[in-house]
């Protein structure tokens, strides 16, 4: 439906080849050729069809400039900034009413490879081919199909790592280090262990030592690009085992440097992390996910993704406020864009003014920039240092809502379109355009298409707005921060150096930057980081669209200031510079607050951290570093921390009549039962109460004081445990253990389960017996085969195999039970038929190729965490990563699903022959 656009681009313009006019006469108004130009591109938005409006216009442009010559006559300097892929398919997110099996089907059959679906935020990421695109945007079940989403993290790197980017250190690379790093024998070699020097100057290593407190009781969970590394961080000791959402392990170890260093400030807490880098719908689900099934009492992120809106909370935010409103403290990076304090800002925000100069025959014409100082300018220039970096413009209306149109457009000094985002914006779109730029020195345009005046926000992410040679001014206002981290519960965080200066300057001419004060600890003398982004953060909307009262708010953001700069053991991040690393140090200070005063309200944390903090700006709050730079010893001090016990009874032992090994119906058996004192302080008066909901079931005694157990230390204690005759065989009987002590933990409770019945020898086995699988590579939706089992009831034990009948490392072996070209890619996980889920293995294996005749047995020596691909093809018997006796509390009847994700990219490799092997109970 675009050929009637296309044909009519050279009639539009008049000419067969670019303007190349010199400079404007008069800067800031706007060439002809540029208003011949855009007018051209608005005549290919005017004739698109209803089909077409729900593709983003640089799909559709690229489309046509590789398919229709005129295009390309009428308009040789455009790129349309979309990324495709050697097989002409590009990556998208196609956003719809619902995601549902039919649309997941009607991808693939156009040639698609799906990424990820999030059922919540009915999006389906995926490689499509470009030319399929248009045929999937007629389905009625098909809102928007549009550039996959990217982001990018905030370390202070050039521009940062971007989510669209491949990792700049190839997967080889990183294996071969975990490898290096987790050989047997390596850790009697290993040196000191890298504290960050934010420790240091936000005296956290003295506020543990005089508090006591080191994070026990707390989890702290981190979202970034990924842990590639993480394998060798915990094989040095930099880092304790980190729970990892299976399959969200993400690429690159941005994510593996946040958690050494809440690590180095809060050494006591438990850790976890899922990556943020698979798109904004799946940042949102797992931001939930980590609160709903890792129980992450912290959050911390550095990710920002550009299609995150200005005015209102856009699904990322919601989910932030979900977790806040559940409990959960988050953090989020300020970001690394500049501010207008320090002159290193690229953003501009204000009213849309008309400049008075219409663009072709369609209602509305160009912003002017200029209007609040009396002048007029439509261009808004940008620096020489500004290549590459990703621009966005946002105004007032809410999202999904959109009935004004706005488009952007990229110029070089001639005046010509670059590039240009002109998404048709008629009531249910978003408020949005997003571009590249291609080089230095260019300059934007905004230009009202139709509708109201609104009010914009214009941002060059990473860029900077600065006056031309040629006369153009730049325009700048502060409020560079936005998106999740503006989240009115977050805690944004900005950055100060810890240690050394941040070592190059930002642009050409710049002054030096500013150091930290390590040995030292931070003081009103401190400076922030240059780069580290300004707020506040305008919003006009609720949530769910509907207008904020008065109009507007603004939020004051950041909240507070942290240290960057610092040393970690991650290859590519010692030192680790920026709000990426400042957001860290803020979450572990938070945990040791938690630690320390278990229990204290949100509302109660914030007030703690920003009161305490230290003014290093202007004169109290302000819009560059917050409240100030936080200290630790400061905080604790406020908050009366003191060290907290945390005893929690441990898994009992049992044992039957006569120290039977088995117990029946209507034994008496003996329950011993260890109480361990994981806390920073003494448990003392500590009494543990056993109860059992199974009918019948009695324990005696009921209660047992466990007296005074010091930190570190465990007691045990026995009871005796009668179990009726008529408890059925195979069906565990249920104990809770309360230990209750003088602590703000407690009481803790766990609950157990007491297999009943002897174990049967007879093994039972149920194979997949299906066509092999393809794992599609590099997709969180991954490959799954199904198992079904019947006639086993309640299962001993269990084991899961991967068969094969001749084992070698040959590529695409058909003789394997699963054939990969890169085993260090996968993760592979069993669920049961009630829902209960164990991972069996994890990203390990490097470039190994090859599962055959692999047995996973929770009863195995070695744990297959400990493999690397010299043991390629893996074969033999290995312990799990996590525990299959968790798969057996329900009977094991009905359908089991073997899945494996496969996080990596370019290798390949298909599921072929897999097993479940049961033991029931002796009758």
């Amino acid at each position: 439906m675009l050929a009637a656009g296309a044909a009519c681009l050279t009639a539009v313009l008049g000419l067969a080849a670019p303007a190349t006019a010199a400079p404007h006469p008069n800067p800031g108004y706007m060439a002809a050729n540029t208003a011949a130009q855009i007018a051209a591109l608005q005549q290919i938005k005017q004739t698109e069809s209803a089909s077409d409006r729900k593709v983003d216009s640089r799909l559709l442009v690229e489309n046509k400039l590789r398919t229709d010559r005129s295009a390309h006559t009428a308009l040789p300097q455009v790129q349309s900034g979309v990324k495709v892929a050697a097989g002409n398919t590009v990556l998208v997110d196609i956003r719809a009413t619902k995601t549902s099996d039919a649309l997941v089907d009607a991808v693939q059959k156009a040639g698609g490879q799906v990424k990820n679906v999030s059922q919540r935020e009915a999006t389906v990421r995926a490689e499509v081919p470009l030319a399929a695109v248009s045929s999937l945007a007629t389905r009625d079940d098909v809102k928007q199909i549009q550039p996959g989403s990217d982001a990018m993290t905030s370390a202070s790197s050039a521009p940062g790592r971007n989510s669209a980017d491949t990792d700049p250190v190839s997967k080889q690379t990183r294996d071969a280090r975990v490898e290096q790093a987790t050989k047997p024998g390596m850790r009697a070699n290993l040196a000191a262990a890298v504290v960050s020097q934010g420790d240091r100057a936000h005296a956290a290593d003295t506020a543990r030592q005089q508090n006591g407190v080191t994070g026990v009781g707390t989890k702290l969970c981190a979202l970034s690009d990924g842990v590639s590394s993480l394998a060798a961080s915990v094989a040095t000791g930099e880092l304790p085992p980190v729970d990892v959402l299976p399959g969200q392990e993400g690429s690159g170890d941005e994510g593996t440097a946040m958690l050494e260093i809440m690590h180095d400030v809060a050494p006591g807490a438990a850790l976890g992390f899922a990556t943020a880098f698979n798109g904004d719908a799946s940042f949102a689900d797992n931001i939930r996910a980590l609160r709903s099934q890792e129980h992450c009492d912290i959050i911390v992120d550095d990710v920002f993704y550009f299609n995150e809106a200005a005015f209102q909370d856009g699904p990322i935010a919601q989910a932030v406020n979900a977790v806040i409103a559940d409990g959960a403290l988050y953090f989020s990076s300020a970001g690394n864009e500049g501010n207008v304090g320090d002159g290193t800002a690229g953003h501009w925000e204000g009213n849309y003014v008309d400049s008075g100069q219409p663009i072709a025959k369609f209602a509305g014409g160009a912003n002017n920039f200029a209007a609040a100082t009396g002048g007029t300018q439509i261009l808004e220039p940008l620096s020489a240092s500004s290549a590459g970096v990703p621009v966005t413009l946002w105004w007032n209306d809410p999202l999904g809502h959109a009935g004004d149109d706005y488009d952007l457009y990229l110029l070089d000094a001639g005046g010509n379109v670059v590039t240009f985002s002109q998404n048709i914006q008629n009531g249910t779109q978003d408020p949005y355009e997003r571009i590249n730029t291609t080089g230095g020195n260019q300059r934007l345009a905004v230009v009202k298409f139709k509708g109201d005046a609104k009010y914009l926000s214009l941002s060059a992410l990473r860029g900077r707005f600065v006056d031309s040679s040629d006369g153009l001014k730049a325009y700048v206002t502060p409020g560079e921060t936005s998106g999740h981290s503006a989240a009115a519960g977050a805690f944004s965080v900005a950055a100060a150096p810890a240690a050394d200066a941040f070592p190059r300057a930002l642009e050409p001419g710049d002054p030096p930057n500013p150091a930290g004060p390590y040995p030292g600890t931070f003081s009103s003398a401190t400076k922030i980081e240059r780069f580290s982004s300004d707020g506040p953060r305008k919003i006009f909307f609720n949530a769910d669209g509907t207008p904020v009262a008065g109009g507007s708010v603004v939020r004051q953001k950041p909240d507070i200031t942290a240290a960057d700069g610092v040393s970690t053991s991650v290859a590519g991040f010692s030192p680790f510079y920026g709000t990426s690393a400042a957001a860290p140090h803020a979450a572990a200070i938070a945990g040791l607050v938690l630690s320390g005063n278990p229990g204290m309200s949100n509302a109660d944390v914030r007030q703690a951290l920003t009161a305490t903090a230290v003014d290093i700006g202007a004169p109290g709050v302000d819009n560059r570093t917050g409240a100030g730079v936080i200290l630790a010893d400061r905080v604790l001090a406020y908050t009366g921390a003191s060290p907290q016990p945390l005893a929690v009874a441990q898994a009992p032992s049992v044992k039957g009549p006569n120290g039977s090994p088995f117990v029946k119906p209507g034994d008496t058996a003996t329950v011993t039962l260890p109480v361990y004192n994981g806390g920073d302080g003494t448990a003392a008066s500590t009494s543990v109460v056993v109860d059992s909901p199974t009918p019948g079931v009695t324990i005696a005694p009921r209660s047992k004081r466990y007296g005074t157990i010091e930190a570190g230390q465990t007691v045990i204690n026995s009871f005796t445990l009668t179990v009726p005759a008529t408890q059925q065989l195979g069906v565990p009987v249920v104990i809770n253990a309360k230990v209750t002590f003088a602590g703000a933990h407690s009481p803790t409770t766990q609950t157990f389960q007491i297999p009943i019945g002897q174990p049967s020898t007879v093994v039972q086995d149920f194979a997949y017996t299906g066509a092999p699988v393809a794992i599609p590579d590099n997709s969180a939706v991954g490959a799954s085969v199904q198992i079904p089992v019947s006639g086993v009831g309640r299962a001993s034990k269990i084991t899961f195999s991967i068969d094969g009948t001749s084992c070698s490392t040959a590529a695409g072996s058909t003789t394997v039970g699963l054939d990969h070209t890169y085993v260090g890619d996968l993760t592979g996980t069993l669920t049961s038929p009630s829902g209960a889920t164990a991972v069996l293995f994890q990203r390990r294996g490097g470039p190994g190729h090859n599962f055959c005749q692999v047995v996973f047995d929770d009863n195995a020596a070695t744990a297959f965490s400990s493999v690397s691909s010299t043991n390629a093809p893996f074969t033999g018997s290995w312990k799990p990563q996590s525990g299959l006796g968790s798969l057996l509390t329900d009977a094991v009847d009905g359908t089991w699903t073997f899945k494996v994700v496969d996080g990596g990219p370019v290798d390949t490799g298909s599921i072929r022959a897999v097993s479940l092997h049961l033991n029931g109970f002796v009758a």
